[in-house]
C-alpha cells in the first residue's frame, strides 16, 4: 500500500484511533497479529498479519465497517474504485523458522 507524501502522520493518528468495531470485525475475522510498517523513503506501506481461516478474508471486503473505513482513509493513500487501498502481494525470498 502507499501513501501520499505528508500524510504519514494523519494515517498513525487515524490507527491510533481505529474504531472499535473495526478491530471486532478484524479479530471475528481470526486476524491477529497485525502490524503495518511504514518506509518513509518511499511512503509505502507494508502490512502483516496472522489469520486463522485464510477463507474469512473473503467476506471483509464486502463487510460495510471495511468499507467505510476504506472510504475513511482514501484521502490519504492510493486507494481503487471502491475505495480499497491499492496493494501488491509480495514475492517471498526468505523465511527462518
Amino acid at each position: 500500500m502507499k501513501l501520499f507524501p505528508g500524510k504519514a502522520q494523519e494515517y498513525k493518528k487515524r490507527h491510533d484511533e481505529i474504531w472499535p468495531e473495526l478491530v471486532a470485525l478484524l479479530k471475528q475475522s481470526g486476524i491477529s497479529d497485525y502490524y503495518i510498517y511504514l518506509d518513509e523513503e518511499t511512503n509505502i506501506l507494508f502490512g502483516t498479519y496472522k489469520v486463522a481461516d485464510i477463507d474469512a478474508l473473503e467476506v471483509l471486503p464486502r463487510n460495510p465497517v471495511m468499507q467505510k473505513w476504506w472510504q475513511h482513509m482514501s484521502d490519504i493513500m492510493e486507494s481503487n474504485t471502491d475505495h480499497s487501498p491499492v496493494s501488491s502481494p509480495l514475492v517471498g525470498m526468505f523465511y527462518l523458522e
